[in-house]
């Protein structure tokens, strides 16, 4: 299936409609976030970075599900010949690749996670990967926020965990590796950030 916007809108669409949830606004700012500082860097595709952002959380199709989503949206884009999308949906919860800094549960078989642990630690990951990873930290369901407001949001959600500070960390060294190439503040690029962050 070609990659493109209409089937892009149109997988989510049926996805949402599959499993209803705040999940999808927040699919909706993070490529929104995605396209947005995608536009101020060389060699990378606003288009190609929205369609990627919307995608990221695909899997949640299948219903509620912790890490099982991250396969279920790898397996789904699989399908439609869409490599690079089905690799950033189990990329964007891997900052750090080691299986070992999850903060999900693994609702998945033995197979299934010795396949995902292999990926991650594999995977090579390009500007969109990191884009996306970065974007997820960016967008509540409300809008664009801080990164610090979304961490305390998905540490209430998913608790602390060991590598929850290591994964705070690479978020802000992949955030000021984009503002060193954009030449500005990520929030500037968000708007409404300050009064979702601040509501």
């Amino acid at each position: 299936m070609e990659f493109n916007r209409q089937n892009v809108e149109q997988a989510l669409k049926e996805a949402s409609e599959s499993n209803p949830g705040p999940w999808t606004e927040h699919t909706r700012y993070v490529a929104k976030a995605c396209r947005n500082i995608a536009a101020r860097c060389d060699n990378i595709s606003e288009e190609q970075a929205y369609l990627f952002g919307l995608l990221h959380d695909i899997g949640r199709y299948a219903g509620v599900t912790s890490e099982k989503h991250l396969l279920d949206g790898y397996r789904f884009c699989m399908e439609r010949g869409w490599e690079k999308a089905a690799q950033i949906c189990i990329s964007h919860a891997f900052m750090i690749q080691d299986i070992g800094t999850s903060i999900g549960k693994f609702d998945v078989s033995n197979e299934e996670y010795l396949f995902m642990k292999e990926f991650v630690a594999n995977a090579v990951y390009d500007d969109y990967d990191r884009l996306v990873q970065l974007c997820d930290s960016l967008a509540l369901p409300t809008g664009f926020c801080l990164l610090e407001k979304r961490f305390v949001d998905v540490t209430i959600r998913y608790g602390v965990h060991p590598a929850t500070i290591d994964r705070w960390k690479k978020i802000l060294e992949i955030r000021e590796g984009f503002e060193k190439r954009i030449g500005c503040s990520v929030y500037d690029l968000l708007p409404g950030v300050v009064e979702n962050s601040f509501l």
